[in-house]
Parts: structure tokens; sequence; C-alpha cells
């Protein structure tokens, strides 16, 4: 028998989400001199805004030696069709945070395909957020 899902309210039209990691490390001017981390966020969310998708800060996501972090979450459709939140690392750099934000006007995971560079960025979420999503 099939199942159907039927999401309510804002979970049905919720955006592609920039997660974007300040915590310890990343966004940390002197742990990462000459990157401008103030900047990379007020990118971010003009773009967000350009292009429909949401930007949010939040605390340390853990995996340290990989700052900047950022996880691009997929939109509600994104879900849908399969995307999974996905954990771009070393994002410090405009070229980097470029294709992020083309990634995710383009849709994010599952409606598009990241750049193939991005790709190189991809690292694995810490275990502690792999048990977390499971419960």
């Amino acid at each position: 028998m099939p199942t159907h899902t039927f999401l309510i309210g804002a979970a049905r039209e919720r955006p592609c989400t920039l997660v974007v990691c300040r915590g310890c490390c990343c966004g940390n001017p002197r742990k990462h001199p000459g990157t401008d981390h103030a900047g990379q966020v007020d990118r971010l969310r003009a773009a967000g805004a350009e292009h429909g998708f949401q930007v949010r800060t939040t605390d340390c996501l853990g995996p340290c030696d990989q700052a900047n972090v950022i996880v691009v979450q997929p939109s509600a459709a994104g879900r849908r069709a399969g995307g999974r939140a996905t954990w771009v690392g070393f994002a410090m750099d405009d070229d980097g945070t470029e294709e992020i934000v083309r990634w995710a006007a383009a849709g994010g995971p599952g409606l598009a395909d990241p750049p193939v560079t991005l790709e190189l960025q991809f690292i694995r979420p810490p275990r502690d957020a792999r048990v977390r999503s499971r419960r």
C-alpha cells in the first residue's frame, strides 16, 4: 500500500537553507586572518534575499579543523526529490562562496547538481550530528 506524506505549514514551502558555522574557529579572524568572515555572511544573505534561499548562523558545528563550515540544507521540494543536507568545509574564499550561492540559487540538494569543484570541499558531518539526525 503506498504511503503519502503530507506537509503542513512552513514545511511544505521551506526553501534551501545555508547554515553558516560561526563557532570557535569558523568566522574567527584571529585563527583565519585575511578572510572577510562578516563579509561572507553579508554576501550569502544578500544572495539569499535575491534568489529565495535562507541563511542562518549557528554556534560550532564540530569539524573545526575544516573551517569555515557551511551546511547546505535542501528545500522541502529538494528533500522530497531525495536531497539531504550537505556539509561543505574550507569555505573561506570568494570562489567557494560563489559556488555555494549558485548551487543554492539553482535549488540546492535534490534539485540541482553541485558544482564539481565544490564537491571537492564536501566533508562528512561529525558523528554526533549524524546520531542527532536519526533521532
